[in-house]
């Protein structure tokens, strides 16, 4: 029955997502919004220097216009849709994308520090974890008293367990993992908006079987930007999604999973993303163990995250993004399987 606004959705999204790359990219070359390389970095990234980045820009809009669009034509075929019984689905549509893109704007705040300081590193640490953190919050906060957010956990393949008290902090935790995991993973040309292209597909599957229509539309929008942005971004990338993009991402994968109450299948679906973010933890951690050790600090990668480790290794880009987009591809099918067994 819905089956018109989905179709609308993937449409204006992907499309307008492609138009705006006409308009952005001169308009950030124009502005000298270019991405600044860090110097520890690989040195082969140099090439990128001065490539026009808070491409996130793009996907933040239209994401927001697609979802307007399709949320008006689902309104027009489902009127009933407006009423106390759908309520919740309302509240989780409205509060992820909300949330997405407050993540955005933490991001693009922080492209903004990078670009007037001529520097990449942006905002300090403990203040975009701070922000990020007040986000994630105030987006649980809506969720917990009006989108009927349960404390039961479903964990793929194993069970439900109430987490009770327990549940806000383990939440917390998880949005701001999944958001800085995607952010981290956004170092190769079409690497973050490939794999979460898939990622966004799944979640369509998995809101159709477990009846969640406007969560269906958030992942359906997400996958249309994707596509949108790929375009432009697959290697040899004309612009950068930034942190502006990369935070977006994370932030509306995550209201994926809290929209069809099943948090923890971003654990499955997001994989690679977790991983890679995990060899950044692995490699400081054992860095700084082995100093104050030996008084000589190692490193078990070559670089982290650890796509930069398959670049060093002599992987192209677009190796590495269709390495980690097939493990992403099958995180994505133990999902919608822990779904199905689970209904």
């Amino acid at each position: 029955m819905e089956r018109t606004a989905i179709l609308i959705t993937a449409i204006v999204s992907m499309g307008m997502t492609g138009i705006l790359g006409f308009f952005t990219i001169p308009f950030l070359k124009r502005l000298k919004y270019g991405q600044t390389i860090n110097e520890i970095g690989p040195n082969w990234h140099k090439y990128k220097e001065g490539i026009p980045t808070m491409g996130g820009l793009m996907m933040i809009l239209g994401a927001v216009f697609a979802l307007a669009v399709g949320y008006i034509t689902l309104i027009l075929e489902v009127p009933q849709f407006r009423s106390e019984q759908y309520s919740a689905e309302n509240i989780r549509l409205f509060a992820g994308i909300g949330a997405a893109v407050l993540f955005g704007v933490v991001g693009l705040i922080d492209d903004m520090t990078s670009i007037f300081h001529n520097e990449n590193l942006g905002l300090k640490a403990k203040y975009k974890l701070l922000l990020q953190i007040l986000v994630a919050a105030a987006y649980l906060a809506v969720m917990h008293f009006y989108g009927g957010l349960s404390t039961i956990v479903t964990i793929p393949f194993i069970g439900s367990y109430d987490f009770s008290y327990w549940y806000h902090f383990f939440s917390l935790v998880l949005i701001v993992g999944m958001v800085n995991a995607v952010n981290l993973t956004d170092g190769v040309d079409g690497l973050a908006s490939t794999m979460s292209f898939f990622v966004s597909m799944s979640f369509i599957i998995i809101a159709t079987l477990l009846g969640y229509v406007a969560t269906g539309l958030i992942a359906t929008a997400t996958a249309g930007v994707c596509i949108g942005f790929i375009i432009w971004n697959f290697n040899p990338a004309k612009i950068i999604m930034g942190d502006t993009g990369s935070l977006f991402l994370g932030g509306i994968i995550s209201a994926m999973a809290f929209g069809v109450d099943y948090p923890l299948l971003v654990v499955l679906a997001g994989i690679v993303f977790l991983l890679d973010m995990l060899s950044v933890v692995i490699q400081i951690s054992f860095f700084k163990l082995t100093r104050a050790i030996t008084g000589t600090g190692r490193r078990i990668f070559k670089m982290s995250p650890v796509h930069h480790s398959f670049e060093m290794s002599g992987f192209s880009e677009i190796k590495i993004v269709f390495l980690f987009t097939s493990v992403t591809i099958i995180g994505c099918a133990l999902a919608v399987f822990s779904v199905l067994q689970k209904s």
